[in-house]
């Protein structure tokens, strides 16, 4: 533990001090673009933050590579090599994208690009940890491990919209998966607890919090489709890296009862734990390209109605939008580890019903408190009534904006309501 923990404190002071770097870089050349409708900052930002993160990844596996505990994971470099020739290609893609907004099927044709080598040489999901069944063939293999990578590269870049999101969401899931990953490699074996996919996540640890102080709100700087496609490959490639390649039978007893309690949990938590922890990007990425399916439109056209924009409809600050985000993935990736501490399922079971419920009320709250305006305003005497009290009642605001333009009995035009 204390050789990862070191690994990742490198990666994030290299992080920070390179994110300051190129945040004084890009301000000197104005290294920013315009700001567009469905952006929630109201002054130009850098979104150079990738370039800084991707430095710190390769830092960190060099500074490892020098580690003789880390030996047996670069005695074999070609996964090495592929992860950080896949990460150099996506981060100068969102370089490009960030800079002058590329067409949506050239970055997604690099995306499958860099998902292609990492799983060409040597990270591929093998077999499917539910009773030991295998993928059918090789070329089923490959195919399933680079849908699966690109598919959480644009689930973990979808959700990158508000300050400190991805960064904390990403630092939250990979906290919780390196514990099981520890955990399990311990329960595998009792000798070597060193492997690529608690390295990858341990470096990702360290540059999500290096990049993280200079990224919450207000962000002075963004990560950018470099960093947040950086932070969606590396984390499928941890899962990847442990997830396709566990016996199940790893984590059970001698009496079916291992870490995970029954011989069930024992089989799905190494194949749950991994989809947990991306929850929240996976649905706001599902109903993202399903509503623009349905529009007609490209799956990766921009919009304005992601999950964590209608947070801020609803009423919420966007760092109370940000935190309720943090606040979903710990109740949705806890409760999958403890299934697999405990031999009982009701630790788990607790914690995830009281946090659904806690999660639930602070997510919905603004609604109820608009509604309480609402009715104060309503019962208030028009010539009582305040400028403030006045935008709370939606019949008030009607009459003002119709005065406004002249009428009092004409037909609203578009972009308003009637």
């Amino acid at each position: 533990m204390r050789q990862y923990a070191l690994i990742a404190l490198a990666a994030m002071i290299i992080t920070w001090v390179l994110s300051l770097a190129v945040y004084r870089f890009a301000l000197r050349f104005k290294l920013y673009p315009p700001i567009r409708d469905r952006d929630m900052h109201s002054r130009p930002t850098p979104r150079l933050g990738g370039v800084a993160m991707f430095f710190g990844v390769a830092a960190a596996m060099t500074i490892a590579s020098f580690n003789p505990f880390f030996d047996v994971i670069f005695d074999e470099p070609g996964p090495i090599l592929a992860i950080l020739g896949a990460t150099l290609l996506i981060v100068v893609l969102g370089i490009i994208d960030d800079l002058i907004d590329l067409d949506w099927m050239i970055k997604l044709a690099g995306q499958f690009l860099a998902a292609g080598l990492i799983a060409w040489l040597g990270v591929q999901i093998y077999s499917l940890p539910i009773a030991g069944r295998t993928v059918g063939s090789s070329w089923m293999s490959f195919i399933l491990t680079v849908l699966t990578i690109v598919l959480v590269m644009n689930a973990v870049n979808f959700i990158d919209g508000l300050d400190g999101l991805v960064g904390g969401v990403a630092l939250i899931a990979n906290g919780v998966f390196f514990v099981y990953g520890y955990l399990l490699v311990r329960t595998v074996s009792q000798y070597n607890y060193f492997n690529l996919s608690l390295l990858i996540s341990a470096v990702l640890l360290g540059v999500c919090a290096g990049f993280l102080p200079l990224n919450w709100h207000p962000a002075k700087m963004f990560m950018g489709d470099a960093g947040a496609l950086l932070v969606g490959l590396l984390m499928a490639t941890s899962a990847i890296s442990i997830t396709g390649q566990i016996d199940p039978s790893a984590v059970e007893g001698s009496d079916g009862n291992g870490l995970g309690g029954s011989q069930l949990v024992g089989a799905f938590i190494p194949l749950l734990l991994p989809i947990t922890i991306l929850v929240v990007p996976l649905v706001d990425f599902s109903l993202a390209v399903f509503r623009r399916l349905r529009a007609g439109k490209s799956p990766f056209s921009a919009d304005r109605l992601h999950l964590h924009h209608r947070l801020i409809d609803m009423g919420h600050s966007e760092l109370h939008a940000v935190l309720i985000f943090y606040a979903w993935t710990v109740v949705i990736s806890v409760p999958c580890l403890f299934l697999f501490l405990f031999d009982t399922y009701w630790v788990a079971l607790v914690f995830f019903v009281a946090g659904v419920i806690a999660c639930t009320v602070a997510t919905f709250a603004p609604l109820g408190r608009r509604k309480r305006h609402e009715v104060a305003a309503q019962l208030t005497p028009d010539d009582e009534t305040s400028d403030a009290q006045r935008k709370h009642d939606p019949l008030d605001q009607s009459m003002t904006e119709t005065h406004a333009h002249g009428t009092s009995s004409a037909p609203r035009t578009e972009g308003g309501s009637s």
